[in-house]
């Protein structure tokens, strides 16, 4: 390992990361001693260089993959089982060092960066139990002419691309179904946030996965490296998260070749509250449905619904636990949302809240940025929205919470549904079978009724629409790294 960076756990602690690519079980530097710098955006401040992949990279890692394939394909589920629990266990103990990254390099607070270690590792425990669980199919053949016998087999040698908002979470969700199918991974953190990935490769090295099955490969050249891969024929599957626009370009691309793709895209969740809402619940899974990761969630609450009868009741106690809220470093004691992940995010976040304000929308709470260092955003209620403002149907991701009154169920229904999106959406209201009827209705993919988390590893998580194709988690993520084989035999 020719290259570290240096994290501080405690006062008497501190851990070393690599920076270099993650190549055939090998750290080395890129081919043409590109780096790039990761930022600290709670103070702007760079906390390292990594080393930034080259096409030559690109290829290096493709060969890895694929010479590797046989090998990790012909390993038996248990012992790649055994390889996945071992993962969980080695996130579980170095928690802290893999929080701490958290914070440093996209911004979460510490508590957050620990919720979501907690549950990235729980993918390698989930695929660690499903390893050994895919099943085929035999059968009779209906006309009895033969038998039918149906068998998994690994897609090969799988792209992976993560974005910066969950780097754990991201990581995992496709590496432990992708491993327990028995394929081999070239995985392409974002440029915000590689450190975290490569700390969890150093992770698995250790928990047995042979050279070439993970290979982590950050670069600022982002189109470079999917261009490369989706022209090779030895990359069988494309599994990307990110936003639909760039998701629309791999899918172009993934199509030259007919590469298998998984997509999970944007989102515009509505936030529904029924007339009949418990404000409590309300207001409590809003905060969380809104919040999580100051807003910077694919399934975080976008457009909130709301009665009119529950209207001022909600935008105002909503408002008021918002302007609670303590903003600032997320490693610091006391804070509960840390900064946004960068320029372009706050930049984005501030011209939707502006161009909303002078439309007509009213600010009950915050509506600004915090003067710098770092990309601060006041946590923000906005209400009287006008239909045509921009933050009604672009994704926010951001801290900011856009109130729509209704008074027909019908027509909320209908609004809800008017976007290209169908990812998330929750639905609040006492009587649990309405609430339902109308979680029925909602075009989206993962629903919380009466609650604002969501995502679980045993539970299909993808969306509708422009906001995917395929499905992580569940034992559904894990086929979508196999291929069904038939075979019509008589015996």
């Amino acid at each position: 390992m020719t290259s570290q960076f240096i994290v501080g756990i405690t006062a008497d602690l501190s851990t070393s990361i690599p920076t270099d690519l993650y190549i055939n079980g090998q750290w080395v530097p890129a081919q043409d001693s590109g780096v790039f710098a990761v930022v600290n955006p709670a103070n702007n401040q760079q906390l390292a260089n990594v080393a930034s992949a080259c096409e030559q990279d690109v290829l290096s890692a493709i060969d890895a993959a694929h010479k590797a394939g046989p090998g990790w394909a012909s390993v038996s589920p248990r012992a790649r089982a055994e390889v996945l629990r071992k993962a969980f266990e080695l996130m579980i103990e170095h928690k802290e060092v893999l929080a701490r990254l958290i914070s440093l390099e996209e911004g979460k607070t510490r508590a957050e960066a620990l919720g979501e270690v907690a549950y990235a590792a729980e993918f390698f425990r989930w695929y660690a139990e499903e390893a050994c669980r895919d099943q085929g199919i035999f059968m009779r053949a209906p006309s009895g002419a033969n038998n039918i016998l149906v068998k998994h087999q690994p897609v090969g040698v799988c792209l992976l691309i993560t974005p910066w908002n969950f780097p754990a979470a991201m990581g995992t969700r496709k590496i432990a179904p992708a491993l327990a199918a028995g394929c081999t991974t070239i995985l392409k953190p974002a440029s915000e946030t590689p450190l975290t990935a490569l700390y969890l490769a150093q992770l698995l090295e250790q928990a047995g996965v042979p050279a070439g099955v993970v290979n982590v490969i950050p670069s600022k050249r982002s189109s470079m490296v999917s261009e490369v891969s989706l022209s090779d024929s030895r990359v069988r599957k494309i599994s990307f998260t990110g936003s639909t626009e760039v998701g629309r370009l791999l899918l172009a691309k993934a199509s030259e070749r007919v590469v298998n793709c998984s997509m999970e895209l944007g989102g515009n969740a509505p936030f529904i509250v029924l007339e009949d809402a418990d404000m409590d619940v309300a207001v409590e899974s809003a905060m969380v449905a809104k919040m999580r990761n100051a807003g910077e969630s694919c399934i975080g609450a976008n457009r909130f619904y709301v009665h009119q009868a529950r209207a001022e009741a909600f935008s105002s106690r909503l408002a008021q636990a918002m302007s609670e809220l303590v903003l600032g470093d997320g490693m610091k004691e006391g804070v509960d949302v840390g900064p946004l992940v960068n320029a372009s995010t706050i930049n984005k976040v501030e011209q939707l809240v502006d161009q909303a304000v002078v439309l007509g929308a009213k600010v009950l709470t915050g509506g600004a940025r915090v003067a710098g260092p770092g990309f601060f955003y006041k946590p923000t209620v906005l209400v009287d929205i006008p239909n045509n403002a921009d933050i009604l149907r672009e994704e926010i991701f951001g801290p900011v919470a856009s109130i729509i009154t209704f008074t027909s169920e019908d027509d909320m229904i209908t609004a809800a549904n008017d976007t290209i999106y169908g990812l998330a959406a929750y639905v609040i209201g006492a009587n649990v079978g309405n609430a339902l009827a109308v979680a029925d209705k909602l075009e989206a993919g993962v629903l919380g009724v009466n609650r604002g988390f969501i995502s679980d590893p045993a539970a299909p998580f993808g969306g509708v629409k422009q906001s995917g194709i395929g499905r992580e988690g569940s034992q559904d993520g894990l086929h979508e790294f196999t291929e069904k084989k038939y075979i019509a035999i008589e015996w």
